[in-house]
């Protein structure tokens, strides 16, 4: 039988480009209802829009501010991951991006996927969470409608935005044989009929890895893709460590991992990334997850879903 007619759909949103794929009856009109949540988490949740209920929530004086239920469900997901990362993933790190360089979306923009150079002199260590936190005293209150947080308190939702995007859109695709919501290498893949390859591009390797999922997701932190030139005219990236708002450097350039969600992928992630290499392994070891070392070392970290051929090469 032929291959099924795959419906595919592209945007720049969300800092990031985001596709979308289907197939099946009603693959047209899943991935339009995919499409307008990908467009209304655009506009509700992105720091670069000044028009954004995010950016009115930054910007907003008071301590307790309404917010819709989707910025209510946004943050209660940033804050789920920087509870189950120890403070890794810290949402309230906004000020500290913005003084590192990352001012403007860089959605639709060329990314550069070389490997970082050496930089001689670099020290290496795992990142820290801030033992005084700011995301501890942020809270979503859904009875009343409102979230509240310190005064001065900025939240970026970064890659958590894009995990509750993508999953988000999922759930206009459940029913499909196949599909796939991709925002900006972060997936999340599913439907009726067999397993799906997943594609994971590496710095300076388009084909790192591939993966065979039935469902769940995947998703990749990294530090070469959102990466500028600093005040000091260094090399900087959006991972920061949370102790010192200033971007991390662990010994892990890149790290993928496997989860049911792209929300708890992600997560897993940046977790790994920030904890470098041993940190890593330690976290990844049951589900499975992919590491580049800043040397360009590729190390597999468990079980992985991947082809027996490609297994013995690995």
């Amino acid at each position: 039988m032929p291959p099924e007619p795959v419906v595919e759909r592209h945007l720049a949103a969300l800092g990031t480009d985001v596709r979308i794929a289907c197939t099946g009856p009603g693959a047209e009109p899943r991935t339009q209802r995919a499409l307008a949540v990908i467009r209304r988490v655009e506009r509700h949740l992105s720091r670069f829009r000044p028009d954004s209920e995010l950016s009115q929530l930054n910007a907003d004086p008071r301590t307790e501010v309404p917010a819709s239920a989707l910025l209510r469900g946004a943050v209660r997901a940033a804050l789920w991951a920087a509870r189950h990362s120890d403070g890794l993933v810290d949402p309230t790190l906004l000020g500290a991006l913005e003084r590192a360089g990352y001012t403007q979306s860089m959605a639709g923009a060329a990314r550069d996927a070389k490997p970082l150079p050496p930089r001689s002199g670099r020290s290496t260590r795992s990142a820290q969470a801030d033992p005084s936190g700011a995301w501890m005293d942020v809270r979503v209150d859904d009875i009343a409608g409102t979230i509240s947080r310190p005064p001065g308190v900025r939240l970026d939702l970064g890659g958590t935005g894009k995990g509750y995007a993508a999953d988000l859109a999922a759930e206009a695709l459940e029913g499909a044989p196949r599909w796939l919501v991709d925002c900006g290498g972060d997936l999340r893949v599913g439907g009726t009929s067999d397993t799906q390859e997943v594609h994971v591009a590496g710095p300076g390797n388009p084909h790192l890895v591939t993966l065979r999922l039935p469902d769940g997701a995947v998703a990749t932190s990294g530090i070469h893709a959102r990466r500028w030139t600093g005040a000091d005219g260094g090399v900087a990236h959006h991972l920061l460590d949370p102790a010192t708002g200033q971007p991390a450097w662990t010994g892990l350039a890149q790290v993928t991992a496997i989860a049911g969600t792209v929300l708890t992928a992600e997560t897993l992630a940046k977790t790994a990334l920030l904890r470098g290499p041993e940190g890593a392994r330690a976290l990844l070891r049951l589900q499975g997850g992919v590491l580049v070392h800043d040397s360009g070392r590729v190390e597999h970290v468990g079980r992985l879903p991947i082809s027996a051929v490609e297994e013995a090469l690995a």
